[in-house]
Formats: structure tokens, C-alpha cells, sequence
């Protein structure tokens, strides 16, 4: 099993294999965070959009584990930008949850054509500061964007959650992550499972008697990501939690690096995304 754990810019420790739970109906939730945490993991990514907080809050609740052992992370959404919306965001997200407070809370997409994100950044500020977030930090930011939070604010993201996978690999962003002290999340780890067919990935993961899903996963952790998979299925979960106890070597790094390609994004664009 993965335990590692990986220390925010603020002190804060994220456990750096997590569940994401996008696409995950409400009422599945119950069943399949709780199958997640049974499985051990420890950290559960959940968003405002996904429609699933409450379920992810059952959960929670259901699964007898001290509060402060599962790392919570939720996202304020596009439509509530803004310094007092995303205030009354975070109290609606918390009180569809059922907690007083969530571990790392972001800001879901910078949305630059509505020119908010300032003011809705100085809100998380705020909600670090009361206590209600533990951690904050933004989603899908482009360097621009960072710099602009920095630059205005003084104040640095925890982390950046971002589309990264083996065909779109961020090299330019993780650098000034690296730089900038900001963690790297990658969401859609396992390239929404399109990377997992790739010739490379299926000789590294025979060669290691691995899954691909397990060697992709690796990859993420050892470059230095958090990475948190997502999946419905119990079988599954437990497979991708199961990525300790091997080690890819040069010539693995080499092959998957190799695999990056600029036009590999699959999600949308921040910088039009949200207009």
C-alpha cells in the first residue's frame, strides 16, 4: 500500500495517492467512498459540480474514522466566483458534507474571461483563515494565472490541480510548481484510461508484473504528483491503491517520458473553459 504523503507550502500534509470521485452519481457515493476508504485510502477529491458531497459526506460519516484521519478536498464552481459568493459556496459545500471544515478547498477553473478569480482566491484566504478550509489552492491554473494570484495577493497555492498524464506531462507548469513551491494534483491520472493500451505502458507493466494502470500510477507518484484515480469499481480501487513494493527504473522513466505529446489535453482549455 502507498501511505506516502507529501507537505504543502503551508505546513499541511496531503496523502499523495487519493480517490476522485467525478462522474460519481450521489447515491453510488455511499457505497463507493466507503469501498475506497475500506481500501484504504485517505484522501477523497470531491467538487461542488460533481453533485456528490452529500454522498461523499455518508461516507465519511459511516466509515467510523476519526475525522482528522481523511483528507477532504472540495471546489468552489465557475458560476460562484466572487469574494462573498464563494463565502456562502464553501458554507453550502460544507453543509452538503456534513462537515466544519475541508481539508484543501480550490478554485475549480480561473474562468479569465470574467475576471474574478482574484477576488475569489482572497475568499479562500478568508476561509484559511476562519478555519473552514485547512489548505487552499486552485485547479487548472495556468502559469499566467499564478503569477497573477501571486503577484496580487502575496499569497501562494497549495496546490494546482491539473489534467496530467503520460500523453500531457505539464513539463513547463510543473517546473514553476517545483519553483513556486506548489504541489502538483493530477486529475484524469491514468489519461482517462486511454494511456493504459499504449505498447510502452504494457511492456513496462509486464515487465514488472504490474497492471498499467499500477505503472502509470507509480509514474505519477515518483515524478512527484499527487494523483488521485477514480473508480467505480471495488476491484479496481483496490488494484490502483496497490502501487507500493516496485520501483520503474531509467529506462521505464525514459519510455513513458517519451509518451508526451503538447497536443495531448483531453479536457478543456483554462484559458477559454468557462465563458
Amino acid at each position: 500500500m502507498s501511505d506516502a504523503v507529501l507537505t504543502l507550502n503551508d505546513g499541511k500534509r496531503i496523502p499523495q495517492l487519493g480517490f476522485g470521485v467525478w462522474r460519481l452519481e450521489n447515491e453510488e457515493a455511499p457505497a463507493i467512498v466507503g469501498a475506497a476508504l475500506e481500501a484504504g485510502y485517505r484522501s477523497i477529491d470531491t467538487a461542488a459540480v460533481y453533485g456528490n458531497e452529500a454522498g461523499v459526506g455518508r461516507a465519511i460519516a459511516a466509515s467510523g474514522l476519526p475525522r482528522e484521519e481523511v483528507f477532504v478536498a472540495t471546489k468552489v464552481w465557475n458560476d460562484r466566483h466572487g469574494y462573498d459568493e464563494t463565502l456562502r459556496a464553501c458554507e453550502d459545500s460544507l453543509a452538503r458534507l456534513g462537515l466544519d471544515h475541508v481539508d484543501l478547498y480550490l478554485v475549480h477553473w480561473p474562468v479569465p474571461q470574467r475576471g474574478a478569480y482574484l477576488d475569489t482566491w482572497r475568499a479562500l484566504m478568508r476561509l484559511r483563515e476562519d478555519g473552514r478550509a485547512r489548505s487552499i489552492g486552485v485547479s487548472n491554473f495556468t502559469i499566467e494565472h499564478l503569477e497573477r494570484v501571486i503577484d496580487a495577493t502575496g499569497s501562494t497555492p497549495a496546490i494546482n490541480q491539473v489534467e496530467l498524464h503520460p500523453r500531457f506531462q505539464q513539463d513547463a507548469l510543473r517546473a514553476f510548481h517545483a519553483e513556486a513551491g506548489i504541489v502538483t494534483e493530477a486529475w484524469a491520472p491514468l489519461g482517462r484510461g486511454g494511456v493504459l493500451d499504449d505498447p510502452a505502458i504494457r511492456a513496462i507493466a509486464e515487465k514488472h508484473g504490474r497492471t498499467p494502470a499500477q505503472v502509470v500510477l507509480r509514474w505519477q507518484l515518483d515524478i512527484g504528483n499527487v494523483a488521485i484515480p477514480k473508480s467505480a469499481t471495488p476491484a479496481r480501487i483496490r488494484e490502483n491503491r496497490d502501487v507500493a513494493g516496485f520501483a520503474l527504473d531509467a529506462d521505464d522513466l525514459a519510455r513513458i517520458e517519451a509518451l508526451d505529446d503538447p497536443a495531448g489535453r483531453m479536457g478543456p482549455d483554462p484559458e477559454t473553459f468557462g465563458t
